[in-house]
């Protein structure tokens, strides 16, 4: 037990060891560009090539191949080596050294993630762990990237680890975010100061009509939105915005960059052209500019304002004026010296000082010989100031060294290889000065940004002159120099970048309460302008609105069925021609009542379904005029009950059917029989359909619909809203559940002969109810301002249905349908005829019952029901002499009826045919309406 005790407590020593052991940099893998050690190490990214090559062919994760030696990041590096050397030199945190690692990112943000690997590792491996707090690499800070497309992505990693991160040109919006960001700093201010001050300055020289060429990257897409925002506070307006991709090797980059040149060229009005680019696609636009011999005035961001590469373009005069901004800047003391004797010092490693002294072919030469030969060739590419915020850096991070390690006079007792999270509160706490004090204090915001503003550059023959200065916090514009001689203007005079077109009426200028250059642009619903060059659109009052454009306001027409309008008077007139045709029917039902045809029909389930039918017109009416609470609870509530009421007559029908043609099993059609009760059946359908509504009116009944009508519209719909869309559904659903019972119970009876039964006329009027209210659901839906006319409508349709294929077929029968009974008895007698012929006739052409053969060859009795009228004596007579004498035999009283009296459309016998055994087979699937 003690054994397995010491070995746990062994082998928690070594993992507790080994995570705070001091962390090797793989600094002699290839990736790795110099190395100097020291106590404390502060890894540098630097895009010391420009791009990476075949980066669009790349299919696998190998080694990343970089070219295109940019001269800015290899100075940007070796300022801070250089500062590095100096705290080092003057003893700043006593006992301790400080060391560097750099990392070649070639501008790519991939390559960059995996230089960051490399600083994160911990002898040539990232440990995953759960809690970071006790993470300890060798490198406890990183200098970053150039570019904020790159800082960016190292941001949100290094988030994970609390792992600070400086920046000294990444100037994006979002860095700003400490909940993405809570680990990344930098000296320089947002580009949310930038963009104003940028705004202000074009505003500073009366300049109110701009365009605004910016790239495709998360620097460019911030500055760009941030601009716009700015600019229309500064009462500047944006003519046209052009975006070109940022990736230099992007296959339509030099494409994209001949549009926005021909875009630049063909606004002349807008004689200021705002560029946030890469120096890079600066060169490429304004050698584009030059071949087709445009000239504007350029307004540069800090991206390119200082950028030596652009100063000594060749005709770089004939673009035009360049006006730009920067981060203070300065000289660094000794800087130009150490360039001039540029050399690796012993015990250090630098590769890129030794590529770059190969590349101007001083490699193998003594630094004295080669040191006139670098120091011009950095000269004239580089602009040295730019290099400043390097040795702010590094000094902040030595300042917040000297806090975290609690230096005093004399050393640094604190603990070097401390976990890098430690250092970020630390550099929030740094507050110093260079130089002596003679600059203002240097600290880092709440947002870890310096806020120390910007100057204003204005090139001139090649070279970057320093004209004024932006104050972040007065947001002012301080030009010092207000003799400038323009090349763009007339005579050298400022050039004019304006528009302003007069607005007419029911429009406004674009950007609000300055007189710039301007679009008119129409007010938006519900605003208003009466005069010319109105700056703002004002609101509708009182409840009036106005459409787009409009110069006043109107108050809205309400909008409902209205009894004068023409669809409420076509819709009126087929209700009432609905009722005349009810009434009609009922008055024949009446007269004829005595007649077999409308005893079949069953007289009193007749009457309930017309006076159903005549409450489903009447809720059409409830939909006209203006709506009111109490009309579309109404509305809906009688057409439910009206129509469902209408339905379970129906279906009573087609339930007597069914027991009188589709029982034939004896037993079976007893019970069936007993179900019949068709008062109770259409009472307690009913009923369901009452508790239905009575709930839904109860819970969430129909309203006035109050909704705020569109936008687009000066007409307030007046309608009924439905409430609860379940109790809607619910209603209707029952509905059709009753109609496809109804279907169902007509379709099982389709082959009996047409004069016993409803059944064709069932189905036809089912299926039309339910195609119509099939095609109500999606229309009801979509057509929102057209729902009282779409449900009216499909009310129409359907009852129109009922009464054509149920009611108006009857009343024509009964009143001028001759020879009904003699074509019944004819049919009696062709059977009679048909007993004694050869049994390969089909009896089915009969249309009075059918054979089954059961499974041994023999044949079975067919229960069969006579006709709906009573017999007459002749009658009888034509059964017993010429039919029953063979095979017609009366059933027993346990096989009747057992339908009421005053129900039962058969109130003679049942009575059984019996075929006798034949091999004939009858056909069952001919139709038995042939005969009709």
């Amino acid at each position: 037990m003690q054994g397995n005790v010491l070995n746990r407590l062994v082998a928690l020593s070594v993992l507790v060891a080994a995570l705070v052991h001091v962390s090797q940099t793989d600094h002699k893998s290839s990736q790795c560009k110099a190395y100097a050690e020291g106590d404390v190490i502060i890894g540098i990214l630097s895009s010391v090539h420009s791009h990476v090559d075949n980066l669009q062919d790349r299919v696998r994760p190998e080694e990343f191949n970089c070219s295109g030696f940019d001269y800015v990041s290899f100075t940007r590096m070796l300022a801070a080596i250089y500062t590095i050397d100096t705290i080092n030199e003057m003893k700043f945190l006593h006992n301790v050294k400080l060391g560097y690692v750099v990392f070649d990112s070639c501008a790519d943000a991939t390559k960059a993630l995996h230089s960051v690997e490399h600083l994160l590792s911990i002898n040539g491996s990232l440990p995953v762990l759960d809690d970071y707090s006790e993470f300890r690499p060798e490198a406890k800070v990183i200098l970053g990237e150039r570019y904020s497309l790159l800082t960016i992505p190292i941001a949100k990693l290094l988030s994970v680890y609390l792992f600070p991160q400086i920046s000294t040109t990444s100037s994006a919006v979002d860095l700003s975010n400490r909940l993405k960001n809570p680990s990344f700093f930098r000296v320089i201010p947002s580009d949310v100061h930038q963009t104003e001050a940028l705004a202000q300055l074009i505003r500073h020289f009366g300049w109110s009509w701009v365009g605004l060429v910016s790239m495709d990257d998360d620097y460019g897409r911030g500055a760009h939105q941030s601009f716009l925002k700015n600019a229309a506070d500064a009462g500047v307006c944006v003519a046209y915005e052009g975006v070109i991709p940022h990736y230099l090797d992007h296959e339509h980059a030099e494409q994209r960059i001949k549009e926005v040149a021909r875009q630049i060229q063909r606004n002349e009005a807008a004689q200021v052209v705002m560029v946030i680019l890469r120096p890079e696609l600066v060169k490429m636009l304004f050698d584009e500019m030059i071949s087709i011999n445009t000239s504007r005035v350029w307004i540069a961001s800090d991206s390119w304002s200082r950028a030596a590469s652009l100063t000594g373009m060749q005709d770089i005069d004939k673009v035009g004026d360049i006006i730009g901004l920067n981060f203070i800047t300065g000289k660094i003391p000794g800087f130009e010296h150490y360039v001039h004797n540029l050399a690796v010092k012993p015990g250090v490693r630098n590769d890129i000082i030794e590529e770059y002294q190969s590349m101007i072919g001083c490699s193998g030469s003594s630094p004295k010989d080669c040191s006139v030969t670098m120091a011009h060739s950095l000269i004239d590419h580089v602009d040295l100031p730019v290099v400043y915020g390097e040795r702010v850096a590094i000094w902040a991070i030595a300042h917040a060294l000297k806090d975290l390690l609690r230096c005093n006079e004399t050393s640094c007792p604190g603990e070097t290889n401390f976990p890098p999270y430690k250092l970020v509160e630390k550099l929030y706490k740094v507050n110093f000065t260079l130089d002596g004090g003679k600059e203002q204090y240097k600290y880092f915001s709440k947002d870890g940004d310096f806020e120390d503003g910007y100057d204003v550059l204005l090139w001139r023959d090649s070279t970057v002159k320093t004209i004024g200065t932006f104050n972040v916090h007065t947001r002012q514009v301080n030009i010092v120099t207000s003799d400038i001689a323009w090349n763009v203007g007339p005579n050298n005079t400022k050039p004019s970048s304006q528009c302003s077109p007069q607005c007419k009426p029911g429009y406004f200028k674009k950007v609000l309460n300055a007189s710039c250059c301007y679009d008119c642009l129409p007010c938006g619903e519900g605003t208003f302008s009466s005069g010319n060059d109105s700056d703002e659109c004002h609101a509708c009052q009182n409840g009036t609105w106005s459409l787009k454009g409009w110069s006043k306001c109107e108050a809205r027409r309400e909008s409902y069925l209205k009894w004068s309008e023409p669809y409420p008077i076509v819709l009126l007139v087929a209700v009432g021609i609905g009722l005349l045709f009810l009434l009609i029917c009922f008055v024949c039902f009446i007269v004829k009542r005595h007649d077999q045809i409308i005893k079949a029909s069953n007289l009193l389930m007749s009457c309930f379904m017309m006076c159903g039918l005549a409450v489903s017109f009447g809720s059409v009416v409830l939909f006209m005029d203006k709506p009111s609470r109490p009309l579309c609870q109404a509305q809906q509530a009688l057409y439910g009950l009206g129509l469902t009421l209408c339905v379970s007559c129906i279906l009573v029908k087609a339930f007597r059917t069914f027991l009188a043609f589709m029982a034939f099993d004896p037993v079976r059609r007893d019970r069936l029989s007993k179900l019949y009760q068709p008062v109770v059946i259409m009472v307690l359908l009913t009923s369901v359909q009452g508790f239905i509504c009575l709930f839904w009116l109860i819970f969430d009944s129909p309203v006035v619909d109050l909704s705020a009508p569109s936008n687009q519209s000066m007409v307030h719909v007046l309608q009924c809203s439905e409430g609860s869309k379940i109790g809607f559904g619910v209603m209707h659903g029952y509905i059709a559940l009753l109609a496809f019972v109804c279907f169902l119970l007509a379709f099982k009876g389709r082959r009996v002969p047409h004069d016993f039964n409803e059944t064709g006329v069932i189905i036809f009027s089912m299926l039309i109810h339910l195609f119509v209210w099939l095609c109500f659901i999606p229309i009801y839906i979509t057509k929102n301002e057209s729902r009282p006319i779409v449900q009216a409508s499909a009310i129409l349709v359907s009852n129109y249905g009922i009464i054509f294929c149920l009611l108006v077929p009857k009343c024509y029968r009964a009143m001028w349908g001759k020879h009904t009974t003699e074509r019944i008895r004819a049919r009696l007698r062709t059977y009679s005829d048909f007993r004694n012929r050869p049994p390969s006739v089909d009896p089915s052409v009969l249309g009075i019952g059918e054979r089954e053969d059961n499974q041994s060859g023999s044949q079975r009795a067919v229960t069969f029901a006579p006709p709906p009228f009573p017999l007459t004596e002749t009658d009888s007579g034509i059964i017993n002499g010429s039919v029953s004498s063979q095979s017609l035999v009366s059933s027993s009283a346990s096989s009747r009826s057992t339908l009421p009296a005053s129900e039962d459309p058969f109130p003679s016998s049942v009575y059984s045919i019996t075929v006798p055994d034949t091999p004939a087979i009858f056909n069952r699937s001919q139709s038995m309406s042939t005969l009709m």
